[in-house]
């Protein structure tokens, strides 16, 4: 997971999900990610490890209007709640998120991260 962590905090810091919060969680979620070296920071995990992730590093909740949501309509004070159902209204394994994911990948490509192919590609 600190490889996740790792992965999420610099993208953050790029400004790179505004607008691709889907592909994110789609990526986070399903593939593999690597460093340009190599290294191996994750395979994938499930909605509730990301979800809590999500929630421990504080994430920019109002990123949740891209998918359709209302951030005052999810669970406000449990967080990982909050964010396991933003990952379910994401319909992270739907094919135009994977189509997303790939756009995605190529954001992040120019900070040294490898992001395999989605599954079943």
């Amino acid at each position: 997971m600190e490889g996740l962590r790792e992965f999420l905090e610099k993208v953050r810091q790029q400004h790179l999900v505004r607008g691709y919060l889907r592909a994110m969680l789609h990526v986070c979620i399903g593939r593999r990610i690597t460093k340009a070296d190599g290294t191996l920071l994750s395979n994938g995990v499930t909605w509730r490890d990301l979800s809590d992730l999500l929630r421990t590093i504080r994430w920019d909740k109002e990123l949740v209007r891209e998918l359709g949501l209302d951030p005052d309509d999810l669970p406000p004070r449990d967080r990982q709640r909050y964010w396991y159902a933003a990952i379910l209204a994401a319909q992270v394994t739907a094919s135009d998120a994977r189509e997303l994911g790939d756009e995605f990948a190529k954001r992040v490509a120019p900070l040294g991260f490898v992001i395999g192919p989605a599954p079943g590609s």
